[in-house]
């Protein structure tokens, strides 16, 4: 267990926020629609570019938690499986890549 996956835990159990999945993907869902409305207020609804609001970290940690808090809930280890998926993607991108510049100017037959 990472150590930001232990403070979760150990901060959730002292504060009593463990819940069953399906509520804290429902808390989930709040949280970001928070984070969806600040976007909108703040940029007008998109006719103003998008600046960081004096809350917005606070925010994005409201949400990183939760997730965390999900994850410790459904017995998955964050730091491991967001790894996993940056290396997944590392992979597709290089793949892809080296696919574009075999390929160019025009594809092989």
């Amino acid at each position: 267990m990472s150590d930001l996956n232990e403070v979760v835990a150990q901060s959730a159990d002292a504060a009593d926020l463990h819940a069953p999945v399906p509520t804290l993907l429902l808390e989930l869902q709040s949280l970001l629609g928070t984070l969806t409305a600040t976007v909108t207020t703040a940029t007008d609804r998109g006719r103003r570019p998008f600046r960081p609001t004096p809350d917005w970290s606070a925010r994005v940690g409201e949400l990183a938690y939760g997730i965390y808090l999900l994850a410790d809930q459904s017995g998955v280890n964050v730091a491991e499986a967001v790894t996993a998926t940056a290396n997944n993607l590392h992979r597709q991108g290089r793949r892809a890549q080296a696919s574009s510049e075999t390929d160019w100017p025009f594809k092989a037959e």
